[in-house]
């Protein structure tokens, strides 16, 4: 036999053994085991079909209501939004949802019937005949809520009830021992205290606590917060444990709003709508109006008013200014009408929609040349009552069609003469003009932070585009879109030294608590102009409200004892003589020191004639003026003269006549007067003692700084240490 045949043989005689060792011994012990987890398996089955038919709606009860009340979301408190001085424009208050768990309170017999007469009894608005039919409906519902946003207040006799499971001295359970199934959700309702106050700044929120527009809109996210949750859970013990994460409250916006300055801001408004309501035509006092009241200084916007406002607690309530049929009718038949017309309402004039400035645009155009050296304080320009630009073309005429004569740049601003704007500005040249224009930001966005700022860019001429008629109509302020916010930006920088600020209306961000998360420091972005023709400017346009200057257009808008300065503003709109006009008045004080600009835009006033409105401007900023001055603590600079003392007591303004110039000495007082035998030297105030930081004297009883050589009070001693 071959090896090879003899190696085959043991390699078959090794797998018979390998066979051989699973024995029929073996193969009947796991036929055994085999069936022993058969049996297993099938007795667990058994078992859990038998807990599933007779225990298993009490397990589901335990888990639904685990997950109702062991696993909360806890919800955040949006934060508030506050005045300069604290005062409250925008909170959030805790309210609470009545919940209804049907199928706790059909878990036992004894829970119907207390629970049920329990919400009667404390909440007499449910209808008990609908809450009982839903539960017996359905049986199984574990969330249905009849009521919403309730208060504290509205929801504690029933908490109390609820909560009174103690047994008396005869051993007999408190009432809450058989109230169960009804449960509080919280939540928080945005309020605003104030109503419509600055409705347009504000902004509101949506149902589901969502800005929209103004600050509630861009500052959304700092605002908002981070819901928390409560957890609940078995240990290894079995022993209920809950863990939570606490919610995260939003930050508190402190704004640069003025509550008692935005508020005299819309009083006047209001005052003048409902003088001028349906003067000429049926309507309002005019289609838009609004006012900006701005620190030169800083950018800060003090107040923010517009016409029409709404309710910010009912942002969708059209009652003010629709029947109700009309407003149902838009409902039913045109919806897009409806919302046009709550956006109307909700739009902020002062930053969304656009116009022509008008006249305001003068003290630019003169800048313009000042700055670039291609006008000077000395020239002079004729004005014969029109100027043809472009031959063969229409002549452009002046407000005074005889002509203003030879005029000043002073004269020319003062008495807002067109023919004397053009001139220069054919000498400044189209493109130094549309340099200048986008250096004072027009055509730009300014940042503001509110939501809806209006883009502009495609409302300017660029020098490309800028041609004579162009550019002689620009001089004055027509043929190209600013907004407000554009305009009086650009004009702090005109009379503060050429500093421009970002216009803003929030200061700080805080914690609930009051720490301050970010101080929001008034930010210089350029310088427009040097301070000298800063200085030029402000001359000029003091001379626009000198009741004293021969044809000056803003001498309505002087409050009294204050001399301040400003420029009027006339634009005709598209098409031109439609015989509608934008009026406008933008003015500062004190006209020494700056302080507070304001911009005053009425859009198509309701007049017969509506180019004759920039008187009515005036005259708002001047009544706003008159009390917003002394409230800001800024001084008297003119001596009343009767006719104005007997005004301002008329209009019951002690507060501002208390600021006029006084004397102290002692416990006289009075106006100084170069007559007066006490006056120079011999004054009594010579004798109190001088600081030596300012040369000032120090009034000893009043503790008032005044005035060496007038005996004017300056200031007080206390304020300046």
């Amino acid at each position: 036999m071959s090896r090879e045949n003899n190696s085959a043989k043991q390699h078959s005689g090794d797998k018979d053994k390998t066979r051989r060792k699973f024995t029929v011994r073996m193969q009947k012990k796991l036929l055994v085991l085999f069936a022993l987890f058969l049996l297993v398996f099938i007795g667990l089955g058994v078992r859990l079909f038998w807990i599933g038919r007779e225990k298993g709606e009490q397990y589901s009860k335990q888990v639904l209501s685990q997950q109702r009340y062991d696993s909360i979301t806890l919800p955040f408190r949006r934060g508030d939004i506050l005045d300069c001085n604290g005062t409250s424009l925008a909170v959030s208050e805790k309210v609470y949802n009545l919940v209804i768990d049907a199928n706790v309170m059909l878990d036992k017999e004894e829970y119907l019937e207390p629970t049920l007469a329990a919400l009667g009894s404390c909440f007499p608005q449910l209808d008990m005949g609908t809450i009982r039919s839903y539960i017996t409906e359905h049986p199984s519902s574990r969330y249905y809520v009849p009521l919403k946003k309730l208060t504290y207040m509205e929801i504690s006799a029933f908490v109390a009830m609820q909560n009174d499971t103690a047994k008396d001295a005869e051993g007999n359970p408190g009432p809450g021992t058989y109230i169960k199934g009804v449960w509080f959700e919280e939540e928080y309702k945005r309020t605003y205290p104030n109503g419509s106050l600055a409705s347009d700044v504000i902004g509101f929120t949506t149902s589901d606590g969502i800005g929209m527009y103004g600050l509630e809109e861009y500052y959304n996210d700092i605002l908002d917060g981070t819901t928390g949750r409560e957890y609940g859970y078995l240990n290894g013990d079995s022993t209920l444990e809950r863990t939570t994460k606490p919610a995260v409250d939003g930050y508190t916006l402190v704004s640069t709003l003025d509550v008692n300055v935005q508020s005299i801001a819309e009083r006047y408004l209001s005052e003048y709508n409902e003088e001028y309501t349906n003067n000429h035509t049926e309507g309002p006092g005019a289609r838009n109006m609004a006012v900006i009241l701005m620190e030169v200084n800083t950018g800060n916007v003090l107040a923010m008013a517009s016409y029409p406002n709404f309710d910010l607690n009912s942002p969708y309530d059209l009652s003010a200014y629709y029947t109700e049929e009309e407003i149902n009718t838009m409902k039913e038949t045109d919806i897009d009408s409806y919302y046009e017309a709550l956006n109307a309402i909700w739009r902020n004039f002062c930053i969304s929609d656009t116009y022509e400035p008008g006249s305001t645009f003068k003290p630019f155009t003169v800048a313009m040349g000042l700055e670039t050296g291609k006008l000077n304080s000395t020239d002079t320009f004729l004005c014969e009552g029109s100027l043809t630009v472009v031959e063969g073309q229409k002549p452009i005429r002046c407000h005074n069609r005889v002509g203003d004569g030879t005029v000043s740049l002073e004269k020319a601003v003062a008495t807002s003469c067109n023919v004397a704007l053009m001139r220069m500005a054919f000498r400044i040249g189209a493109d130094i003009f549309a340099e200048y224009q986008r250096n004072f930001n027009f055509g730009l966005k300014t940042n503001v932070d509110l939501a809806g700022e209006t883009r502009t860019a495609e409302l300017v001429h660029n020098a490309d585009s800028m041609g004579p008629t162009e550019l002689a109509t620009g001089s004055f302020g027509q043929g190209f879109n600013v907004t407000m916010i554009q305009m009086i930006t650009g004009f702090c920088s005109l009379i503060n030294g050429g500093y421009y600020y970002e216009p803003h209306l929030v200061k700080q961000i805080c914690t609930t608590s009051g720490s301050v998360v970010e101080n929001i420091e008034p930010r210089v972005l350029r310088q427009t102009i040097s301070e000298s023709t800063s200085d030029l400017i402000r001359q000029y346009c003091t001379a626009t409200c000198d009741p004293d200057y021969p044809g000056a257009t803003g001498k309505k808008a002087r409050p009294a004892g204050y001399k301040i300065g400003g420029k009027t503003g006339t634009a005709e709109t598209i098409p031109r003589g439609n015989g509608e006009y934008v009026v406008s008045f933008m003015g500062f004080a004190p006209a020494d020191d700056p302080q507070i600009a304001i911009y005053v835009v009425l859009d198509r006033p309701n007049l017969q004639d509506q180019s004759t409105g920039t008187a009515q401007a005036a005259i708002i900023a001047r009544n706003i003026l008159t009390e917003v001055l002394p409230y800001e603590g800024i001084f008297m600079t003119e001596e009343l003269s009767e006719s104005e003392r007997k005004e301002l007591e008329e209009k019951k303004l002690e507060d501002t006549i208390r600021y006029a110039p006084s004397v102290s000495d002692g416990d006289a007082g009075g106006e100084p007067s170069q007559e007066d035998p006490a006056a120079g030297e011999n004054a009594p105030w010579m004798s109190f003692q001088k600081d030596p930081a300012t040369g000032y004297l120090i009034d000893p009883v009043t503790n008032e700084l005044l005035d060496p050589e007038t005996g004017y009070v300056v200031g007080n001693y206390d304020a300046i240490q």
